[in-house]
């Protein structure tokens, strides 16, 4: 109504940014060459098989563009300066994958061309994802298995290395934010600090195939530098001997992995119930070891108690010849060791040649 109130050019421009809403629906592909909006609706409640299944959305092209996702409709002719600023820092990818969340409402998307005769496909599909089994396997593994690599020193240096390769590009850009000059143009990208670090590191790991296929001999010289560097940094310190930060590291790698739980699965109910199962599980031992100890208590106690059971004759020998050299031989080491007085012993013995 609002539309048709306005004069006929702004109504046509509004009828024109209705008709760039394309809705999405799954197994569907849609082939465009102009600059469009996007929208699914998720009408499918999550059911309890959908645990480990994503649901994404693929935004393949000829030539590089640049793909926005937002909340709802309205946000998409929104702009702001936080907008502007993070679309420079977006990666321009020609092969896009957004993650839709299976509880949400709505989920938009604005495809920017930024070439002249670019093609490009839009799929909405909804899959099993073995990842996500392989998080919930690995938060299982860490929870109930963290007192054990607390103490193992494997999973320490293992640990200390990874920790490391990870940390270098953190700490390298934490060096070149205070080596630089304060009033460079870079400076501003080190604003963000950490933000800006992560950043870098995600875009790394997703050009990580065109990285180890153009450049892996300096990846491969990365890694052993950084590695040895991060070897020595943990065998200088050793291993964690102190029993509280032992227990500190357990109680880390366990809240690890219920949070690896909680993530790897999709329907969040499913998920509170498997954390809640799992702490039941790995706590109540104790009481349950209890509770079958009283019970047998209680049933020896019901039932009386029972007559022992009688040797037989062949037993009765054999067990007499059994014990006679074991005491003769106790006896003997006895009288060998220097704590054994000869004289008092025999003093004390009515028959000494006996």
């Amino acid at each position: 109504l609002v539309c048709v109130a306005e004069p006929l050019p702004s109504a046509l421009r509004c009828a024109d940014a209705r008709e760039s809403v394309i809705a999405l629906r799954e197994g569907q592909a849609y082939h465009h060459s102009v600059s469009h909006h996007f929208c699914y609706t998720n009408t499918r409640v999550p059911q309890w098989h959908d645990i480990w299944t994503r649901m994404q959305i693929r935004v393949n092209s000829s030539r590089m563009i640049r793909v926005t996702q937002v909340d709802s409709e309205e946000k998409l002719e929104e702009s702001s300066v936080w907008n502007i600023v993070f679309s420079f820092l977006k990666e321009k990818l020609n092969d896009t994958i957004i993650e839709v969340d299976l509880y949400s409402n709505k989920t938009c998307l604005k495809v920017e061309l930024l070439e002249a005769g670019t093609t490009y496909c839009v799929t909405l599909f909804r899959r099993f994802d073995p990842k996500l089994f392989l998080v919930f396997f690995l938060g299982l593994l860490l929870f109930f298995c963290g007192d054990m690599l607390s103490r193992s020193e494997l999973f320490y240096y293992s640990a200390g290395i990874s920790f490391g390769l990870l940390a270098s590009l953190l700490i390298l850009v934490y060096v070149m934010s205070k080596v630089m000059p304060k009033k460079s143009p870079v400076y501003l990208l080190l604003v963000g600090g950490w933000s800006f670090s992560l950043y870098l590191l995600q875009l790394i790991f997703k050009n990580l195939r065109e990285i180890c296929r153009s450049y892996w001999r300096y990846l491969l010289g990365y890694l052993l530098l950084v590695g040895l560097v991060s070897f020595g940094v943990c065998y200088r310190y050793g291993p964690l001997e102190n029993e509280r930060s032992i227990n500190l590291l357990s109680w880390a790698l366990q809240l690890l992995g219920l949070l690896l739980m909680y993530s790897g699965i999709q329907i969040h109910p499913i998920a509170l119930a498997l954390v809640v199962i799992a702490i039941c599980t790995k706590n109540l031992e104790c009481p349950m070891r209890w509770a079958f100890a009283l019970y047998r208590r209680v049933q020896s106690a019901r039932l009386g108690p029972t007559p022992p059971r009688l040797l037989t004759e062949e037993e009765y020998q054999i067990q007499g010849k059994v014990e006679t050299s074991r005491a003769l031989e106790e006896l003997r080491n006895y009288c060998r060791s220097p704590d054994f007085s000869a004289w008092a012993v025999v003093s004390r013995i009515q028959s000494p040649k006996r």
